[in-house]
């Protein structure tokens, strides 16, 4: 079902005149709609403009950008991190990266943005992955390989598990994107970095999407401080427009807020739990994902839904030929009254 709207979404969509309930698309921690957040990237916009009109290796420069970087350094525990124009655009730069350092080994389903060219990705399970790629990794010479995976799997609601990579003796780069991890998962918003193993064997090189919690247009990648100074030599960030600058200032000014929006999704999260827990509502991880089953016997849920004013993500993903698949978003704009009525209605279609 495809649908149309004139305004951005929030916790509702305005479709067709209807003012329905949203619970789709990313954006968790709901910041484009908040007032103050919205305020910052004013006074960035005022004080920056629309963007900064010349390359990151130009010979002027904008503190802001760095700035940005080091809160992240600190934000993530890394030695270093650069941030570049969107998701997709540095986790581009971190696999062309990568591509020089090892023998890239990719998960299977590592997302398109990690790809380079169309590589065969594996076809079998993960856990036989894990275990193939072990085995791999120890019959050849340390640094002959780069491992290439995503951190969580936003469509079935999973959360990676990465201690096999304890079992790694030689020494090898992980290239790992945390796109639907960082500012949702960890102690204090981290991302994924805290299910990580520390292990002389490893080091990491992370990459995100900004959006997707954070209401910026941007990607970052993260890791050793040797590896982020050879990518900012990488075409990908010596040639390409920085992020907007009005983003960057209003994330440097929102850290209070992001906490504050952050709680409010914990608690938004764990209220659908409760509501779901003896259903067939899958969610394994916690994650602000709920995935949902369609039977092959019923009217497709997202008509149901969407006959009753609410708005579920249902559309192949991240190819036109993929499967779609019924998902939930909760967000943490959503009220409890929200996420009671989606829950009514979906305990009245049969869950």
């Amino acid at each position: 079902m495809l649908l149309h709207t004139d305004i951005t979404p929030g916790r509702t969509a305005t479709v067709d005149g209807r003012s329905c309930l949203f619970f789709s698309g990313f954006s968790y921690l709901g910041l484009h709609q908040q007032p103050a957040f919205k305020t910052a990237f004013c006074e960035g916009v005022q004080r920056y403009g629309t963007l900064f009109p010349s390359s990151r290796a130009g010979n002027v420069r904008l503190p802001l950008f760095e700035e940005m970087e080091h809160a992240l350094c600190a934000h993530l525990e890394q030695q270093a991190a650069v941030v570049l124009s969107s998701g997709y655009m540095a986790a581009q730069a971190a696999a062309h990266y990568a591509a020089t350092r090892g023998q890239l080994c990719y998960a299977p389903g590592a997302h398109p943005a990690l790809w380079l060219g169309n590589p065969l990705l594996p076809a079998g399970s993960r856990a036989q992955w894990e275990q193939d790629t072990v085995a791999r990794v120890n019959s050849q010479p340390d640094h002959h390989y780069v491992i290439v995976t995503d951190t969580l799997n936003p469509i079935t609601g999973e959360v990676y598990s990465f201690d096999w990579l304890r079992l790694l003796q030689r020494k090898v780069l992980v290239l790992a994107d945390d796109s639907h991890g960082i500012g949702i998962l960890g102690p204090r918003g981290q991302g994924s970095i805290h299910l990580l193993p520390g292990t002389d064997q490893v080091r990491y090189l992370l990459t995100a999407s900004l959006a997707k919690a954070y209401s910026v247009e941007g990607g970052m990648v993260a890791g050793h401080a040797a590896d982020i100074a050879a990518l900012k030599k990488n075409g990908f960030f010596t040639g390409s427009t920085p992020m907007m600058p009005a983003g960057a200032h209003a994330w440097l000014q929102s850290a209070d807020l992001v906490r504050q929006q952050r709680m409010l999704l914990q608690q938004n999260v764990a209220y659908f739990l409760h509501l779901s827990a003896h259903s067939a509502i899958h969610n394994p991880h916690a994650l602000p994902v709920f995935i949902l089953p369609q039977p092959a016997e019923k009217q497709p849920l997202v008509n149901y839904l969407a006959e009753r004013d609410v708005i579920i993500s249902s559309f192949p993903y991240p190819f036109p030929h993929s499967q779609p698949v019924n998902r939930a978003i909760i967000s943490a704009l959503h009220t409890q009254q929200d996420i009671l009525t989606l829950y009514q209605f979906l305990k009245e279609y049969g869950y």
